[in-house]
């Protein structure tokens, strides 16, 4: 029995999508909180704890995507004309957000708000087009002798829009509960007023999606509640609930790291569910990760170089949130 290459590179496009969305998602939720802190002074302190690791998160958007193309190219060739266009807004975002980030220590008293603004839309037109890509990618994508057979705006459809709005409050909960763990005084005891209701907000849009999927998929419908497949997703509603009330737990007395960590359980949970849901699928409803795939002796190669720079990536990750650990106070600056 050979290797099987094109298991081994969905777990790492896998382990590489949720990295981006752990790291990259309280980033961008800290844009998504920037108007609910209107003084300048605690917006400069929330830039400041991601200032050092920003940009470095999204080095696995950069990996997930090379090796969807390296691994599975019919998949990228597919997704990705299906989506093109919230993809390229989702940059758009991403581009725009960036460029208010640098900017805004460098502009004038009073030109920042300008940067202020472009900042906030572009954090929250990235985290709305992901969901929306997330939400059509799950609607499914139709195929005809491999190549997408859609429209162009076929992304626009209520679902997708619904996940849209359901990953902008997932990263604005992963905003808040990163501020509490890195601020201190009247910023985290805002941030942690805050959590709450977008916590609710968060577990009122999983219960929708939860409801909504399987009845809009009966493909879906039947992997959840078929035996023994339903021994796989029974733990996972009982886990949310748990984290929720631990989460709601934490937030009381003087929190610090444990509401971050329990939103990251949460985010976890929606994630694994998500891949449970259309595993062995890459492109839903009807293409597997076999069927897309690239020959082996092609994921083969990539996979020596993926192997290699996967623990720098990891290892300098982890240097930089070492160094610029612990609390971030008012005229800690970024130069």
């Amino acid at each position: 029995m050979g290797i099987d290459f094109s298991l081994i590179w969905i777990l790492i496009i896998f382990f590489g999508v949720m990295m981006y969305v752990v790291m990259d998602g309280f980033d961008l939720g800290i844009g998504i909180l920037f108007p609910f802190a209107p003084d300048r002074h605690d917006r400069d302190v929330m830039m400041n704890t991601v200032a050092p690791v920003w940009d470095g998160n999204e080095t696995w958007l950069v990996m997930g995507g090379a090796g969807l193309l390296a691994a599975f190219p019919l998949a990228y060739s597919v997704v990705l004309s299906a989506l093109y266009l919230p993809l390229i807004f989702m940059l758009l975002g991403l581009i725009l957000r960036g460029v208010a980030f640098e900017f805004r220590f460098k502009a004038h008293d009073h030109e920042r708000h300008l940067w202020d603004k472009a900042f906030i839309v572009g954090s929250v037109a990235a985290a709305f087009f992901q969901g929306v890509a997330l939400g059509a990618y799950i609607e499914g994508i139709p195929v005809v002798d491999r190549a997408f057979a859609g429209g162009a705006f076929d992304w626009f459809a209520p679902f997708p829009l619904f996940a849209g709005l359901g990953v902008v409050v997932t990263y604005a909960v992963l905003g808040s509960t990163w501020l509490i763990l890195k601020t201190e005084g009247a910023l985290q005891a805002a941030m942690i007023r805050l959590t709450r209701p977008l916590l609710w907000a968060l577990l009122a849009f999983i219960v929708a999606v939860s409801i909504w999927t399987p009845l809009a998929h009966p493909g879906i419908a039947a992997r959840w509640f078929a035996w023994p497949d339903m021994l796989w997703f029974a733990p996972v509603p009982l886990l949310v609930v748990l984290c929720a009330l631990q989460l709601l737990h934490s937030l009381r007395g003087a929190p610090h790291a444990a509401p971050f960590f329990y939103v990251l359980g949460l985010v976890f949970l929606g994630y694994t569910g998500l891949a449970i849901s259309v595993w062995p699928m890459i492109i839903p409803p009807e293409i597997t990760i076999w069927e897309a795939a690239a020959p082996p002796q092609s994921q083969g190669f990539a996979l020596v170089g993926a192997l290699f720079i996967i623990p720098f990536i990891l290892m300098y990750t982890a240097w930089s949130y070492y160094v610029f650990r612990g609390k971030v106070r008012a005229g800690d600056g970024y130069h």
